[in-house]
């Protein structure tokens, strides 16, 4: 009964939960199962190794996170606008969190390359891989916006390594002083590192 499907996604819940409040290095698999609820065996049924499950969580976790950030950035808005919205989301989503369990509990991909990209190999590929594609992403807006003349930078793509480095940054200091009000200066901090119109357009949220 615990061999089914049902089983190995209330696994990959109870882990992921597990994780962004706890860290990984502290969870046994006897503790993941238990919050779970379904027998130990049901673990090494699906997952041969606590490494194995944390590499299907992040990968679970992406296949929701990127669903999200495709339908905000190919929305039918001008690409600072879909831009800033991504910005207010992943606020938002933060102060849910927040208002859930008591905590900001801050990127899963963060926590977990802070965590782990010293100490297995697989994690920090997984992680380098999820990054990458999150900067791609933003760098298909921002080389929009340059087209429209709505910034100013030039390289693209270093300018969309530093957004979703600010993107992080920010949602760890949120995670840090368990304050998503932390997050409110996102914007402004981009629009000045893509050299965005200040007035009169949409950067300016005019």
């Amino acid at each position: 009964m615990g061999r089914t499907s049902d089983a190995r996604e209330k696994i990959l819940s109870a882990a992921q939960t597990l994780i962004e409040l706890r860290g990984y290095s502290a969870l046994g698999v006897a503790e993941i199962c238990k919050t779970a609820g379904v027998p130990k065996g049901s673990f090494y049924y699906f997952f041969e190794s606590k490494e194995a499950l944390a590499l299907a969580v992040i990968d679970e976790h992406w296949a929701g996170q990127k669903a999200g950030w495709t339908r905000i950035l190919n929305e039918d808005a001008v690409p600072l606008d879909r831009l800033r919205r991504l910005f207010e989301e992943t606020e938002a989503g933060q102060r849910a969190g927040q208002q859930s369990c008591g905590t900001v509990s801050g990127c899963l991909f963060g926590n977990l390359t802070l965590e782990l990209s010293n100490q297995t190999e697989a994690i920090r590929m997984r992680l380098q891989e999820i990054f990458e594609a999150q900067v791609e992403m933003v760098d298909s807006v921002i080389a929009e916006a340059l087209e429209r003349h709505e910034v100013t930078v030039t390289d693209t793509r270093e300018a969309a390594r530093s957004v979703v480095a600010q993107l992080e940054g920010q949602v760890l200091f949120a995670k840090l002083y368990n304050n998503t009000q932390r997050l409110g200066s996102l914007w402004g901090n981009s629009l000045a590192l893509l050299g965005g119109r200040a007035a009169g357009g949409v950067a300016a949220g005019v």
